[in-house]
């Protein structure tokens, strides 16, 4: 067969491949393993993203109709972003102020910029383009991964170094053409060039500017990253730093403010937590004071209690000591005097009767009754 043969048959498959292919990879592949083969953008919350549909090989046909739609990640109902048609670009919904065509439609081009991405855009978008008098659709899709937000504040030592981020990402081959980096002390100070980039200059190297001369740095802006390193950081470095970020004629802004602690306030503050510090040890110490002196007290009370017991059982035993003594010797005399045998008597039986001591009786001297017996002991001649 000819080869002219071979390249009109190739030719009048090509539509049919184009149909198919998609078919046979959606059903061949999962939808995990599609997306492995769309082409992913990562940005932070806030950022910008340029999200590429370009038609290749549309051979004269003008673009006719260009469709923008989010497919959650998790399961949810897909939405318009927005939809061109009869030369009029139309946003949608929640997208409305956020998205807007900036590819040239007369080129065939439908590249969406999503501007201020937020944690809810990520997902799965697809882009179709319909050409005029064709029934074929075009489809690209994107697969967009959203990070949590570049810290809008930065808070270092005087000395040290600071990191300032500036992302504009996508999906196409366009390269940073310039960035700007401003800075401003105050509301009202007059902005300070910290650095500049222009692709189209003859000295293509970053140029820093001013008295932040040899301190400022991009840090890859291979990789559409305009990000600086400000090093040496200053006391008069805080202040309002703004990025100008261009992808072409396209542009992504931000802005973040740069704090500077000077070595004074560190040292007063590890003063203050010095001062703090003795302050603590100091309640500890009083705290553990008291503590043993309240043990203190609470000891001697028990040693006292326990002595007064101790006293109280030795008074009550001499107590009971006496007691018996007493009792031994009053009980002893009257059985000596129960021995007592009178002569001429018989067996008889002797009663005796105690009276109580006169102690006035005795204080008197001159009292003869004293001299009485103080036991009177009755005698009956009643024999046993």
């Amino acid at each position: 067969m000819p080869v002219w043969d071979l390249e009109v048959v190739s030719s009048m498959f090509c539509p049919l491949k184009l149909i198919l292919m998609p078919v046979l990879l959606d059903y061949s592949l999962g939808l995990n393993d599609l997306n492995a083969l769309y082409p992913k953008l990562t940005v932070h919350v806030g950022d910008s993203a340029l999200m590429g549909c370009i038609v290749q090989n549309t051979q004269g046909k003008s673009v006719t109709k260009v469709d923008w739609t989010h497919s959650p990640e998790q399961h949810g109902k897909d939405e318009y972003v927005l939809y061109y048609y009869s030369n009029l670009t139309v946003p949608c919904g929640r997208f409305k102020n956020r998205s807007r065509l900036v590819g040239d439609v007369s080129q065939n081009d439908g590249s969406l910029l999503l501007q201020d991405v937020q944690e809810a855009d990520q997902g799965n978008y697809t882009c179709e383009i319909r050409l005029e008098n064709e029934s074929r659709v075009f489809k690209k899709a994107v697969v967009l991964h959203v990070l949590p937000e570049d810290p809008k504040e930065i808070v270092v030592h005087e000395g040290e170094s600071a990191l300032m981020g500036c992302h504009f990402q996508s999906t196409e081959e366009k390269r940073v053409t310039k960035v700007y980096w401003m800075f401003s002390s105050g509301q009202q100070a007059k902005e300070e060039t910290v650095l500049l980039y222009n692709l189209n200059n003859p000295v293509r190297y970053p140029q820093s500017q001013g008295r932040f001369q040899n301190r400022v740095t991009l840090v890859d802006i291979a990789h559409n990253d305009g990000a600086i390193m400000l090093q040496r950081v200053k006391e008069s470095d805080k202040g309002r730093y703004t990025c100008s970020i261009y992808l072409g004629s396209l542009m992504f802004r931000n802005s973040l403010t740069l704090h500077v602690i000077q070595e004074s306030q560190t040292a007063s503050r590890s003063e203050i937590l010095g001062g703090t510090h003795v302050v603590i040890i100091v309640g500890i110490v009083c705290a553990t004071l008291l503590l043993l002196t309240g043990l203190i007290v609470i000891v001697k009370k028990r040693h006292r209690n326990k002595s007064s017991e101790s006293s109280t059982a030795i008074v009550e035993s001499l107590e009971h000591t006496r007691k018996a003594s007493l009792e031994k010797h009053v009980y002893s005399a009257i059985a000596a005097l129960e021995m007592i045998e009178e002569p001429n008597a018989k067996s008889e039986a002797i009663y005796m009767i105690m009276h109580p001591a006169q102690p006035s009786l005795r204080s008197d001297p001159n009292n003869v009754s004293e001299k009485k017996t103080v036991l009177d002991i009755p005698k009956t001649d009643q024999a046993f």
